[in-house]
C-alpha cells in the first residue's frame, strides 16, 4: 500500500474530484487541503514518521489555492493568528 500512495503522489497531475465539494467554487477545497496538510505534518513529525504522505494534501492545496491566499495563511501561522484549527 506505501508503494501506492509513494505511486499516486510522484505521478499527480491535478486535483482530483473530491465528492465533499461537488460544487464548482473550489474555495472550500483548497481551505481543507491546506489545513489537512499542516494537520498531517504536525501528527507525522509527532509520531517520528516519515511526513512523505502528506505531500498529497500539499499538491493538491498548491494546485486549487491562489498564491496569495497560501502566502496570507502562512504569515497568519507564524503569528498565531490562522483561523483554522492545525
Amino acid at each position: 500500500m506505501a508503494d501506492e500512495m509513494r505511486n499516486k503522489i510522484d505521478n499527480f497531475r491535478t486535483a482530483p474530484f473530491d465528492a465533499r465539494f461537488p460544487n464548482i467554487n473550489q474555495s472550500r477545497n483548497c481551505y481543507q487541503n491546506y489545513r489537512d496538510y499542516h494537520r498531517c505534518l504536525t501528527a507525522m513529525n509527532g509520531k517520528g514518521a516519515d511526513p512523505y504522505p502528506c505531500e498529497w494534501y500539499h499538491k493538491v492545496y498548491k494546485c486549487l489555492c491562489p498564491v496569495s491566499w497560501v502566502a496570507k495563511w502562512d504569515e497568519e501561522r507564524e503569528l498565531g493568528t490562522f483561523a483554522g484549527k492545525v
